[in-house]
């Protein structure tokens, strides 16, 4: 019997979070003030974040120290096991080998904690008393709302509106933590009300609930606001996932030949992606990037890479990323994560370098997938990372197709416990084709 399972013990938790950017031989293009369209500095950002991870979002360090603290919480539920799908492999027929990172087994089930912790942890190191944020599908909200209780802070979650109504069980979770929810766009916020003024039944965007956390977050000095995605420093702590996973892939004896990951933001795809690109880098191994976003919300497959804001209302700082406009709201699909107008700086620049590359897919053909992996390996996924999956299985059966061995692996980034309507709506044929 092949092995199946990768298991690392405490002592292999990452002690520091991996800098992509000391790698790149470049200095990422900077964000640019809202007004004067020059350069941010920490001046700058300093209403919206604490300062300490304003440094770690402008850091040139390949290795940041990861707090006792964090660390503490993050032996919750890390390291996360790799697993190598042995049974989807002999349901495709495929000579591939397929792993995949499981961060579906943190308590809130995906891997929005790694970076959630560290920001609660750092917010409240410097006197915040609430942080105010905007969630999608509902797995960053209840994320964050873990880690706020454990640190003492009150939290507030603008949820996209659409998610809201299709996904109320992640609202219960973030109301055990404690955490205030609105549906976005929200009476609660001026900017909420202009929406609601002008379309009654807006769906909601993720660009509508940044704009309206900012809104809340710049109200008070003791209110800070919190990002889930997209940011430099939010794809740092995330690295602790990669950095794993290399430790992993070394057990079972080979490296990868392609990693592939969902993105709607970037952040989960580059904690996998990240820590192995040094040895595209550096010409050890010349591993294929894979980057899967929703053809409903085709930010890397089809948005230009320029400058633009990162919510609707205008009120964050521009960045140089792949995007749709700031003020696209997109079609009501289940994998609420995914539906984001632009993409994280690094992974645009990395895709614009010809490091990465995108694809993008159907609703339907990711469930498939995803129903696949299910009666194989038995995890009901995420609509999110049933984008991974799809991938995966692409990459399986092209192996197959050729007749050639081929090392795959993915981030399963959560699991669909709490989407169960999602696939309701696709096993009765009532789940739409976007």
């Amino acid at each position: 019997m092949e092995q199946r399972q990768f298991l690392l013990s405490q002592k292999d938790i990452p002690t520091a979070w991996y800098n992509i950017v000391a790698d790149l031989g470049e200095a990422p293009p900077p964000p640019l003030h809202p007004a004067t369209r020059q350069p941010a500095g920490p001046d700058d950002l300093a209403p919206i974040f604490p300062m300490a991870l304003i440094e770690q979002e402008m850091c040139t360090e390949k290795w940041v120290k990861i707090p006792e603290e964090v660390l503490d919480v993050l032996s919750i539920w890390r390291p996360t096991p790799l697993f190598r799908a042995t049974r989807w492999e002999k349901m495709l027929g495929t000579p591939a080998k397929i792993f995949y990172k499981w961060e579906g087994v943190s308590p809130v089930g995906s891997h929005k904690p790694n970076t959630a912790v560290a920001q609660a942890y750092y917010n409240k190191r410097e006197g915040v008393k609430r942080i105010a944020t905007e969630t999608g599908a509902g797995q960053w909200g209840s994320a964050l709302s873990m880690a706020c209780c454990f640190f003492g802070l009150e939290a507030t979650v603008y949820m996209v509106r659409i998610s809201y109504d299709q996904k109320p069980y992640r609202k219960f979770v973030m109301q055990t933590y404690g955490a205030t929810i609105y549906p976005s766009p929200s009476e609660h916020t001026n900017f909420g009300r202009k929406v609601l003024e002008k379309d009654p039944n807006c769906p909601g965007s993720l660009g509508i609930a940044i704009s309206e956390a900012l809104e809340d977050a710049t109200s008070s000095p003791d209110v800070k606001y919190s990002l889930g995605s997209v940011l430099n420093h939010v794809l740092l702590h995330q690295t602790v996932i990669g950095q794993e996973a290399v430790k992993q892939m070394e057990m079972a004896g080979c490296l990868p030949d392609v990693v592939i990951g969902c993105v709607g933001g970037g952040s989960n795809y580059a904690g996998l992606a990240f820590p192995f690109m040094p040895y595209k880098l550096d010409g050890k191994k010349d591993i294929r990037f894979i980057a899967v976003e929703p053809v409903a919300c085709p930010t890397l497959t089809k948005g230009r890479y320029e400058y633009d804001f990162g919510d609707t209302a205008q009120m964050t700082p521009l960045l140089k990323m792949h995007t749709l406009g700031a003020d696209f709201i997109p079609p009501p699909i289940h994998a609420g994560g995914l539906r984001y107008h632009g993409m994280a700086p690094l992974v645009s620049l990395l895709v614009d370098k010809g490091l990465m590359e995108a694809r993008a897919y159907q609703q339907l053909d990711i469930f498939e997938a995803a129903i696949s992996f299910a009666r194989a390996e038995g995890i009901i996924s995420a609509p999110e990372s049933a984008h991974a999956i799809k991938a995966a299985m692409d990459e399986a059966l092209a192996a197959k197709e050729e007749g050639k061995e081929r090392v795959i692996l993915f981030n399963h980034s959560g699991h669909g416990l709490l989407d169960l309507a999602a696939y309701d709506a696709y096993l009765s044929g009532r789940l739409q084709k976007v």
